[in-house]
């Protein structure tokens, strides 16, 4: 076992391995864009269907339904399908990625808009706002703190599922474990594995903080009493 760690501590230390296109800054690079672009995508797409089903009720059982099909889909199986359609380009992988994201952030979102208490909706009504307004300035705000914990499982998930890009030949993290297993170099895989999993621990960070300004503070007083 410490002959294997050092073996991997070699392999990190190895000057070569962090500089050049195949280095790990080149790397880290192409799994970033394949994530974030993916993720960023899957927002755009997702969001606004988990507002609409949160604030009108109607489709909760899509929103709820999405989340099954999400963890029951084969992303390498759907990566094999557009890749036969589009040919050997990065569409498939975006497509892959896009399709995994889009239903943990529908539930969250939905589940955040749910949550949000009617008697509050009721007095925003009240005071002349309107359906609009009420969904931006009352439902959403509140609605954050579980719409942010759906972005940062999907990052999460996209970050790890990211590795397919090397299954067709392309970059990313992916490419290490990969050629690794092709090698029979093990070090070579456990650091690609590590590169994976500290990218979508640093990325959660990153999530874990935005969520903590987006958060009005009355609701992040809340979660925190209700968390002690």
């Amino acid at each position: 076992m410490g002959q294997f760690i050092a073996e991997v501590l070699g392999w990190f230390a190895d000057s070569a391995r962090w500089s050049g296109p195949e280095g790990i800054l080149a790397r880290l690079f192409e799994h970033l864009q394949y994530s974030l672009l993916s993720t960023l995508v899957a927002v755009l797409i997702a969001l606004p269907i988990g507002l609409l089903i949160g604030h009108t009720g109607k489709g909760a059982f899509l929103a709820i339904n999405l989340s099954s099909f999400g963890r029951a889909l084969p992303t390498v199986g759907v990566v094999i399908l557009v890749f036969l359609i589009s040919g050997l380009n990065l569409w498939p992988v975006y497509v892959a990625l896009v399709v995994l994201a889009i239903p943990v952030i529908v539930t969250n979102t939905y589940a955040g808009m749910a949550a949000v208490d009617h008697d509050v909706r009721d007095a925003a009504r009240g005071t002349g706002l309107n359906g609009w307004q009420v969904l931006v300035q009352i439902e959403l705000p509140l609605a954050v703190p579980l719409i942010m914990t759906g972005v940062r499982l999907a990052v999460v998930q996209v970050v790890a599922t990211a590795t397919i890009a090397a299954y067709i030949s392309f970059g990313g993290f992916g490419r290490y474990v990969f050629d690794g297993f092709a090698q029979n170099d093990l070090p070579q895989v456990f650091g690609g594995a590590l590169l994976i999993a500290v990218l979508a621990i640093a990325l959660d960070l990153v999530l874990s903080g935005l969520q903590r300004v987006l958060t009005p503070r009355g609701s992040l007083l809340r979660n925190r009493r209700s968390e002690s």
